[in-house]
């Protein structure tokens, strides 16, 4: 049986829960936040609640400060203090902190973005976190200079995974434009606050994207700008990063016989300001110039960033007579592009380079599954009452789930991820419903999106083959999106279709659910509901090999099969491979020969420095 290697636990850069990413509150404390926010109370005693809130909620021990300016003298543009190191979550002594902050003086918001980036720690050995700063604020900077806008603008072209929101509590005007330019330029997300309930509910939701940023796995490399030069990759999971505008190459070396695969996850920070058209290119090269292929990813929409992945096959043909069938030298290339206005941010960059081996002599695979037939999009999704589930933060830490009716909470501009198994014959089919919310008085008028993606286990995105639209309006009222793949299948390889090319070898398979940035303006809870419905069709083949017996199952004692109540592993489909007895006299069916990498592996020959 084929051995298949997991990503590692621990690597250079990788993140734990949450142990990469950092917060900085920076609080008004001018001398306007002792006026009354019409509920008898000053604006300066409603921030406070609403920071109690926030740390209330926040991860144990996530690093967590407090900055304030206008609070020591009544005029002064320098008046900007740390009142709170940015340590790990110490919850009662923040709320000493700002319980002890009494409204006075300027607002010199530009100078203390800059000493709150400063606040900020940088993630250790190279590693790639979310680092935040939330500013909290009644009015616009009076200081003049530095201007907040374009302190924002160099720290978030310089300070890669650093993200600035603001939260405006009752401005209007100069005072918003000003600060919707700061989230713009510091690649974060504007959160208006008419009054001290809706205050306490954006600060829960910004601080809550930065305790829940992507959690990154992979080793540091640095990719090039042309083939020369570049980095020697073998099977394994690698972290860089990527500017607008800009190719990043990759040089692997491949044999005449195994499919390679490549996939490049970008991470922007959610909600960033991006363009419908932006995109992410993966391609493979070969020689002075020829191509094996490259596919493309947009956003699809402008309300903000997402996770975006694409990713590309190196497959053999069946004759093994095409230009990218020879064993040598490839390289692995990825573009970013941008439109103008959109997110100027270096984007971390998750790469993903697996080698799987061709099935062994003798074996005939089975034929190709290239229908959704009971998948497709009238499938009978399951019922029942939903058990709760927390998605992860990206494919590392992927919730598991197994088929059967899942619950969750999800935030504006946020993408969770789940994680079903699927072996060979089967599919994945699923729904995604968003919940009735309660809405703000505003609103009826405004609308949101949820979407949905499904990946192979090689991280390769699905279309929906037409099947399916993957993504709805969302404005408070129950909403549903719908997706599937085709059955995996060895053959599925050499279809033409992008929903079933991808689809050729079992295991873990991949749902990212999104919420648009807008809802922020029309959910009145901070969060929002979610139940996924998901369905794997079909009996598990012991292999991919034509007539292959159904794949033994553990059954209990009742002779029922525990595998689809299973909710806390993979019940055993794709990676692993499954020996199965046929016939009396127990022959050993031979399994194709998957090798798919996704850990820390030996190189032959790599830059190891800092992303260029």
């Amino acid at each position: 049986m084929p051995a298949v290697a997991a990503p590692a636990d621990t690597a250079p850069g990788a993140s734990g829960a949450g142990s990469n990413g950092s917060l900085v509150m920076v609080l008004d404390s001018s001398g306007s936040m002792a006026d009354d926010d019409g509920t008898g109370h000053t604006r300066m005693e409603s921030a406070r609640t609403a920071v109690g809130t926030v740390v209330d909620g926040l991860p144990d021990g996530y690093p967590t400060g407090l900055r304030v300016y206008g609070a020591d003298r009544t005029r002064g543009c320098a008046d900007t203090r740390l009142v709170r190191p940015v340590r790990g979550l110490d919850r009662a002594a923040v709320k000493r902190a700002v319980a002890a902050v009494r409204p006075r003086g300027d607002t010199p918001i530009g100078l203390s973005l800059r000493k709150a980036a400063e606040d900020l720690p940088r993630p250790s050995g190279g590693a790639i976190g979310t680092r935040t700063i939330l500013l909290v604020s009644d009015g616009e900077d009076n200081c003049g200079t530095p201007r907040p806008c374009e302190v924002a603008e160099q720290l978030g072209k310089e300070e890669i995974g650093l993200r600035i929101d603001t939260v405006g509590f009752q401005v209007r005007g100069a005072a918003r434009e000003q600060l919707e330019c700061v989230a713009a330029a510091g690649n974060g997300r504007y959160y208006d606050a008419p009054d001290a309930d809706s205050l306490a509910r954006q600060l829960q939701r910004a601080s809550q994207l930065s305790a829940d940023g992507y959690r990154f796995r992979g080793e540091r490399i640095a990719g090039t700008a042309t083939s020369a030069g570049a980095p020697v990759l073998g099977a394994g999971q690698y972290l860089d990063t990527i500017g607008p505008g800009e190719k990043r190459y990759y040089a692997v070396d491949l044999d005449a016989a195994s499919t390679a695969d490549f996939s490049a996850t970008a991470v922007p920070q959610p909600g960033a300001a991006v363009d419908t058209f932006d995109a992410l290119r993966t391609g493979i090269a070969y020689g002075a110039g020829g191509s094996c292929g490259s596919e493309t990813a947009h956003f699809s929409q402008k309300e903000g960033a997402t996770p975006l992945t694409s990713a590309i096959a190196r497959i053999p043909t069946a004759r093994g007579t095409g230009p990218c069938d020879r064993a040598g030298r490839y390289w692995l290339v990825v573009e970013r592009e941008s439109k103008k206005g959109s997110d100027a941010a270096r984007w971390p960059l998750e790469l993903v380079h697996g080698v799987e081996a061709p099935l062994p002599k003798g074996v005939t695979p089975a034929q190709s599954q290239p229908e959704y037939g009971g998948g497709g999009e009238d499938a009978v999704p399951p019922s029942g009452d939903p058990r709760d589930v927390r998605g992860g933060t990206g494919f590392n830490d992927a919730g598991k789930i197994a088929p059967g009716v899942w619950r969750d909470r999800i935030l504006p501009s946020q993408t969770l991820w789940y994680k079903v198994p699927a072996g060979w014959g089967q599919q994945v089919r699923y729904d995604v419903e968003f919940a009735n919310e309660p809405t703000v008085e505003r609103g009826g008028s405004t609308y949101s999106y949820g979407a949905t993606q499904l990946f192979t286990p090689a991280r390769f995105p699905l279309t929906g083959g037409g099947e399916f639209t993957p993504t709805t309006l969302y404005g408070g009222r129950p909403s549903a999106v719908r997706m599937g793949g085709v059955p995996v299948a060895w053959t599925n390889r050499y279809e033409n279709g992008t929903h079933v090319r991808p689809v050729h070898a079992g295991g873990d398979f991949y749902i990212s659910v999104t919420l648009g940035a807008r809802a922020a303006d029309i959910a009145e809870n901070p969060q929002i509901g979610v139940v996924l419905r998901v369905s794997v069709l079909g009996d598990e083949l012991a292999g991919p090999e034509h007539h292959a017996p159904a794949a033994a199952k553990n059954a209990d004692k009742k002779g029922n099969s525990s595998r689809a109540e299973d909710s806390s592993g993979t019940g055993g489909a794709g990676w692993t491979g499954i020996a199965a007895a046929a016939g009396a006299g127990a022959v050993v069916v031979v399994i194709a020969g998957l090798v798919f990498v996704r850990g820390r592996r030996g190189r032959a020959a790599q830059t190891t420095r800092g992303s260029a």
